[in-house]
């Protein structure tokens, strides 16, 4: 029997030591697994964007303010679902992280119920997120196999031309268009034109 939480990692952010405590407590007697952090700083220091998680984070600060780790983790295209604690006076403050991709805000002193419903609605949608965002850096991870010429061949396979008419756009011969195709498919582990339109387009757009 695993004593590994199986419900998925909370990261608590907030320069109280006693919220901490309240939260981590009340998490980890739900089987979560909970990583407590004084500020934003030392979270974004330590924080695994490869693991499936969900952040709580105080709006207000000392230091790095809840709002300025928010853009921070909006431009590093992270995945991660956010929810801010706020304070009464917060909550102006905390409609604008909405509008930003925040999933919602809870205000202090915070219900359990409140909060562990909106834990369970983070983390099912970390699962989805993780996995598109993973999908995507492998999409990435396998694009970057591919030489210059090989993508200029890619995108004419995608946009439907023909191999003769791939050719005559780049001024190249059929049999090489042929070759060039051949490494695509193999560089890319796409053993059909099926399978490469999905890894070029990605799976969302090739299922529109």
């Amino acid at each position: 029997m695993s004593l590994i939480p199986k419900k998925g990692t909370v990261y608590v952010v907030d320069d109280d030591e006693a919220v901490r405590d309240s939260l981590q407590w009340l998490l980890e007697g739900k089987d979560y697994r909970v990583r407590c952090f004084e500020s934003a700083e030392s979270f974004l220091s330590r924080y695994d964007a490869r693991e499936v998680a969900c952040l709580i984070v105080d709006i207000r600060m000392g230091g790095m303010t809840g709002l300025e780790l928010q853009s921070r983790l909006i431009e590093a295209h992270s995945p991660l679902p956010i929810v801010f604690i706020t304070g009464h006076g917060d909550v102006p403050m905390a409609v604008d992280t909405m509008k930003k991709g925040a999933m919602d805000f809870i205000q202090k002193p915070f219900k359990e119920d409140q909060l562990l419903a909106l834990v369970e609605r983070m983390l099912d949608q970390a699962k989805d997120s993780f996995a598109e965002h993973q999908s995507a850096a492998s999409r990435g991870v396998l694009m970057a196999r591919l030489t210059l010429r090989e993508a200029q061949v890619l995108e004419r396979i995608v946009a439907g031309r023909l191999n003769k008419q791939i050719a005559d756009d780049l001024g190249i011969s059929i049999k090489t268009v042929e070759a060039h195709r051949a490494n695509i498919m193999e560089k890319l582990n796409a053993n059909t034109v099926a399978d490469l339109l999905k890894i070029a387009l990605g799976q969302a757009a090739a299922k529109a």
